[in-house]
């Protein structure tokens, strides 16, 4: 295999998106990854995304790049006490890049990815809802592995910002069900509900229950959805214009 000497200028040249995508291949493949073939076909999915539309095409050794740093990271020795700082800190609103988050050197890895025109949401850690997000103002590796971003809200100034896992708080964003569109929401379907109560409004994860199809138009529904919210378990019927389904719900 052709892995390239020095692969660490190659990681700056992907979005987030991207990266989430080359975590979960990895923790899939391992070393089987880093094939030829492969990385063309990843190279080749990514140049063609719609979210990559006015970026640069990315190239089969930029994934293989990727690839080859995440492998020699989990081949590094472990050590009882830490070596050196626990994260890795890649600034985006800073082209100077990656900085070691004990130390004020700055190691640079080239321009940031630019993030900014990718449509997220994120759960927040003080209520367990689901946000919009503005933007990204920050990832980090830990020593774990795992890949966490700092978020900045739609609608919040910075004393809001938080750090959350990519993997399990950092998602595309729900879409609103039109009426034409409820024929599309089944049983079982995990959905984005808006719960109104009278000290908070939020919206949370809830999983539908039970559905009463009711009579309707492509201008209004009247069906109603009972969703049994994830984090405790209560049970709500709600209407159309409270519900939002997950993308990859589509037919």
């Amino acid at each position: 295999m052709d892995a390239p000497e020095d692969s660490s200028h190659y990681f700056t040249d992907f979005t987030l998106a991207e990266i989430v995508d080359m975590e979960t291949l990895f923790k899939e493949l391992g070393d089987q990854s880093l094939l030829k073939d492969f990385c063309q076909t990843v190279a080749s999915s990514f140049s063609c995304s719609v979210n990559r539309k006015g970026k640069s095409s990315i190239t089969w050794k930029q994934v293989q790049g990727w690839f080859q740093g995440s492998l020699e990271k989990q081949n590094q020795p472990k050590f009882k006490t830490a070596p050196s700082s626990p994260l890795l800190i890649v600034d985006l609103s800073n082209p100077g890049g990656v900085r070691d988050a004990g130390s004020p050197e700055t190691v640079t890895y080239g321009k940031a990815s630019d993030v900014s025109d990718l449509a997220f949401e994120a759960k927040s850690a003080r209520d367990d809802a689901w946000y919009d997000v503005a933007s990204f103002m920050t990832y980090r590796y830990l020593r774990t592995g795992a890949l966490e971003v700092r978020v900045r809200f739609s609608g919040f100034d910075n004393q809001h910002d938080e750090w959350v896992n990519v993997q399990t708080s950092v998602r595309e964003r729900s879409i609103p069900v039109e009426p034409s569109e409820c024929g599309r929401v089944k049983v079982g379907d995990l959905l984005l509900c808006f719960q109104d109560r009278e000290d908070e409004a939020l919206y949370c994860d809830a999983h539908v229950v039970n559905i009463k199809r009711g009579v309707h138009d492509h201008r209004s529904c009247n069906c109603v959805f009972v969703v049994r919210y994830e984090f405790d378990g209560t049970e709500e019927p709600l209407g159309l214009e409270s519900i939002c389904r997950r993308p990859d719900s589509e037919e």
